[in-house]
């Protein structure tokens, strides 16, 4: 076999060796990108941490339940306001849910 009849000639040899070269220096350059990105980044501090977040929305949500049980109680079923509140009044409208046959 001849040189020209291989596939790997010289030249070739040299051509891959010349990509192989260009993309380690692609991914030399992302890497040192991404460091100088990673250093360059500021932390930046939440001004309202998570876990106050979720107390804060438990809370709004408790408030919206009771407003709008005020004002069901007292618009739709005519009676006093405050009186949803009162544990007499929950018990009296279970006993209306559990009516024994």
């Amino acid at each position: 076999m001849s040189k020209e009849n291989k596939s790997e000639t010289p030249t070739n040899k040299q051509n891959k060796r010349s990509e192989a070269n260009k993309r380690t220096e692609k991914t030399a350059e992302k890497r040192s990108k991404r460091r100088e990105r990673k250093q360059n980044k500021k932390y930046v501090r939440r001004l309202i941490p998570v876990w106050l977040k979720l107390l804060i929305v438990i809370v709004l949500s408790l408030f919206a339940l009771m407003i709008g049980l005020i004002i069901g109680f007292s618009i739709l079923g005519d009676g006093q306001p405050l009186d949803v509140l009162r544990l007499e009044t929950w018990k009296h409208i279970i006993d209306f849910v559990r009516v024994e046959k």
